[in-house]
This record gives C-alpha cells, structure tokens and sequence, in this order.
C-alpha cells in the first residue's frame, strides 16, 4: 500500500471535521438559542428550511453551494476581491459544504437540550442580577451540556463522512481537496482495492470512536 497516497485524505478530512465541526456548533447553538425563545409568523416555515439538508440530496446541496459561492454570484466575488482566490475547488469549499450538511443535526441536538431547560431556574439567576450572557454561561449550558457534546460530535462525524456536496463544490484535487469519501471513490472507481479499503476502515474507526463519545457524553 502507498503510505504517500495513504495519508492526506485523512489529513484534509480530519482538518474540515475539526474546523467545521466547531463552526456549525456555534452556528447551530446560536440559532437554536435565538429560535426557542421566540415566536413569530413563518418560523415554521423557518426551521423547515433549516432541516432541508438533512433531506435534501448531497448533489442538490453541493450544486445550490455552487451557485451561491461561485466567481458568477455576489457571495464568490466579494470572497475573492477580500482573499484573492475564489472559495470554489479549496478545502474552505470543503468545509462550507459540511457546515450546511451537519447544521440540521446540530440544530435539532441542541433544539432538544434547551427544550428541557427549567425556565424557572433561568429566572432565578436573572432575579439576583445575572446579566443574560451569566445565566447562559452558568445555567443554561451546564444544563444542556450533553446535548452540547453530542451536537459536537455528531456534526463532526456527518462533516467528516461528506461526499456529494463537497465533490460538487470542493472538487477531488488529491493533496488539496480530496477527503476520505472521495478518495475512496476514486480508489473503487480505478480498482485499488487495498486503498479503497484502508480508507473504509480508517473513516469507520474514526466515526465508531466519535459515536462512542456521544454514548459516554449522554
């Protein structure tokens, strides 16, 4: 087996899970904190949206990123006169595409762990004087902390086995853009057998490990 050929794949994939696991924690947690705590005319129709990822092909979505991120659209030209590169065929692509992927699990993880939030507790902190952001930091996330970590985790196993998005809107440049899932596509599609399953065996560890986690977190 090529150890050469072997190890960037898991290099990238564990780069875009890591970064794009905590971007879309911290845009789910945002979300579903500022989502549960109003009502308002479409939020239905909101968080239905929020869901279709989860739904949606992986093509469709990768296809949807392209447009939106392209050199043709407003979102990929401001990106590059800021960067000086367009986003499209970059491992950043990569990451964009599995934060859209991973949002609908995190969203709905974290949804879940403020439902069982005691408001009465929340409003004893803001009784004696706590500002929003100390009941949030003492209260309300010590509360909903397994529900965090499994956000966490979850976002980073669906990021880390993403594939038609990212295919369609990163690419599959070896050393720059391919991932396990692609490589491994690639690796069927020659008939590199003994790659095609290092790397299997490699992405099904790596997701066991992280599920494990999320079992011992809650």
């Amino acid at each position: 087996m090529n150890w050469d050929q072997y190890w960037p794949p898991i290099r990238l994939s564990l780069q875009v899970s890591l970064l794009s696991s905590v971007l879309v924690v911290v845009i789910g947690l945002g979300t579903a904190c500022w989502m549960s705590r109003r009502t308002f005319r479409g939020k239905t129709i909101l968080e239905t949206a929020f869901m279709l990822p989860l739904v949606l092909p992986p093509t469709v979505i990768g296809f949807l990123l392209l447009v939106l991120f392209g050199r043709r659209s407003w979102a990929g030209r401001l990106i590059e006169a800021i960067f000086g590169n367009p986003i499209v065929f970059t491992w950043w692509a990569a990451v964009v595409a599995a934060v859209t992927v991973a949002f609908p699990l995190v969203y709905q993880t974290i949804k879940v762990g403020l439902s069982s939030v005691d408001r009465d507790l929340e409003d004893a902190g803001r009784s004696i004087g706590a500002s929003e952001w100390q009941v949030f930091r003492y209260i309300t996330l010590p509360l909903i902390y397994p529900s965090f970590l499994s956000a966490y985790i979850l976002g980073f196993a669906r990021s880390l086995g993403e594939f038609g998005a990212t295919l369609m809107i990163a690419g599959n440049i070896p050393g720059k853009t391919q991932t396990i899932p692609t490589a491994i596509y690639v690796a069927v599609d020659t008939g590199n057998a003994s790659m095609a399953w290092a790397w299997t065996c490699s992405i099904i560890v790596i997701s066991f490990c992280m599920l494990m986690l999320t079992r011992r977190g809650g």
